[in-house]
């Protein structure tokens, strides 16, 4: 019999229960508990600003929450929860509950230590949903998002880098404005070059 550890699952409930103690946010996938690192200023200035511009425009019945509030995904028999900078929902959970399984919009600030995650599992995982309407990766190292939203063929990924730029979001009625989200920040790269589709 092999003396290698297994890897023994941590129930959803037990996760739950726990992130309700926790000192720092956990994220959970399939099983395993992840921390989550930290982040600079300029991260919490785009993912504040995105929440304070979205919050202002929505209609009674959607709310933005903020990088607090978990979205619970299950697909194929596998449970994920993250918590997104920025998400939209217009279908809550009840009170009482710590996480959102109706979200519309999801944002998230990318980083280099989260780029992997962002732009792969998280990317995957959040399109299983069927609520979702769009997806917006904002960079904070340069001027530049990348928006995956659904149509009806699935869904398409545009990319902005145009100080102007908007983010039509219409499934809520609202709009991500370059010049609100990027005001006053200044960066060391120039944007990333990318057609926009």
């Amino acid at each position: 019999m092999s003396s290698a550890n297994q890897f023994k699952p941590i129930s959803v409930q037990d996760y739950l229960q726990g992130e309700l103690l926790a000192k720092n946010k956990h994220e959970y996938v399939d099983g395993r508990v992840y921390a989550m690192a930290g982040v600079k200023n300029i991260h919490n200035r785009i993912a504040s600003r995105a929440l304070v511009s979205l919050g202002k425009q929505l209609p009674g019945k959607c709310e933005a929450f903020n990088s607090d509030t978990k979205i619970r995904i299950r697909a194929d028999r596998r449970t994920y929860f993250y918590y997104p900078d920025v998400s939209v929902v217009c279908n809550s959970n009840p009170d009482d509950d710590t996480y959102q399984d109706q979200p519309v919009a999801v944002v998230e600030v990318v980083s280099e230590s989260t780029r992997r995650s962002d732009e792969g599992e998280k990317r995957v995982n959040y399109l299983l949903i069927p609520s979702l309407d769009t997806y917006v990766l904002f960079e904070q190292t340069c001027r530049q998002a990348r928006v995956i939203q659904r149509t009806d063929n699935g869904f398409i990924e545009s990319i902005y880098t145009d100080a102007n730029s908007i983010i039509p979001l219409p499934a809520i009625k609202a709009e991500l404005r370059f010049a609100e989200i990027y005001a006053g920040i200044e960066f060391a790269e120039p944007s990333l070059e990318s057609d926009s589709e």
